[in-house]
């Protein structure tokens, strides 16, 4: 048979059994914690990093773009005085009434009209 201080002693064993395997366990999700703690970490770092190299790169497209801009300005201001002389050519020929009879007469003198202008004495 047992004797209580047997039977207080198996049970303080099985106390440091419970107690150790409760540490161990403990220790372990302690470890896991940390691990997953610095694998959140460097997710965080690489977004940080990621956000920061887009909002990079769109300062310098927009850099680019108003360099680009300054750039074309004066092809813009030409090309905007092209268009309206061209523009001024077109409600010119088409205020003209036509020729009396065809239109294929009328448009022979507004061609003949233009070649007078563009041929220089």
């Amino acid at each position: 048979m047992i004797t209580p201080t047997q039977a207080i002693m198996v049970a303080l064993a099985a106390g440091n059994l419970l107690l150790g395997l409760a540490w161990l366990s403990a220790r372990d999700d302690a470890a896991t914690a940390r691990a997953e703690l610095v694998s959140m970490q460097e997710q965080r770092d690489g977004a940080l990093k990621g956000a920061q190299a887009c909002s990079d790169a769109t300062q310098a497209l927009g850099t680019a773009a108003a360099q680009r801009a300054a750039e074309a300005e004066p092809a813009r201001a030409a090309a905007a005085g092209q268009a309206a002389a061209l523009n001024a050519r077109a409600d010119y020929t088409l205020s003209r009434q036509p020729a009396a009879g065809d239109s294929c007469a009328a448009l022979q003198v507004l061609g003949a009209d233009w070649l007078k202008r563009r041929v220089k004495p």
